[in-house]
């Protein structure tokens, strides 16, 4: 699922809830002997004003850069093994420095700071109000969106589209299955 994508979790709200991504690079947790590369890389922007949902992933990690723009805002919590969320001390790593934060705080992350995401770590993303748009980057293990997206809230990943014209550009999801 290379190339690039939108999304608006299926609420219909973009503006609000949803943004903007392009994968570079992904192998394939599933297929590797086909595709062995075992990291991924996508660039991420948010917009000002823009949210993504809190989710998290049980088999990626994932470091997330703010590569420019304004601040990122990313709450954290740590998953029970029933997909609740926890009320205990969340462990951040953010610039190779470890620490423990309360459930539910926001990190901030300014351009050039960068934080890691472990697995089973709840997390949303939220610009800073006033900041500006910001341009993350992604360097993770494997990506799989069709099948390590945990989310709290009952929604989506991809937006549903009702096309009026041939698409000019196929989102990541659309392209045609490949033949082996």
């Amino acid at each position: 699922m290379l190339g690039w994508d939108i999304t608006d979790y299926g609420l219909n709200d973009f503006a609000k809830t949803g943004f903007s991504l392009i994968t570079i690079r992904n192998g394939n947790q599933h297929r590797k002997d086909k595709y062995p590369k075992t990291y991924a890389e996508k660039l991420l922007m948010v917009r000002d004003g823009q949210h993504a949902p809190m989710h998290y992933h049980a088999y990626k990690m994932e470091d997330i850069i703010n590569r420019g723009g304004g601040n990122i805002l990313i709450t954290v919590y740590n998953s029970t093994e029933d997909g609740q969320l926890a009320d205990t001390d969340v462990k951040v790593t953010q610039d190779g420095r470890t620490y423990r934060v309360p459930a539910g705080t926001a990190v901030r992350l300014k351009p050039g700071e960068s934080i890691t995401i472990y697995q089973y770590m709840y997390h949303d993303f939220n610009v800073e109000p006033g900041t500006g748009a910001v341009l993350l980057g992604e360097v993770s293990m494997c990506n799989d969106d069709n099948t390590d997206n945990f989310f709290y809230e009952a929604i989506g990943r991809f937006p549903a589209i009702e096309e009026d014209v041939p698409p000019y550009r196929l989102l990541c999801n659309e392209y045609p299955v490949a033949r082996p």
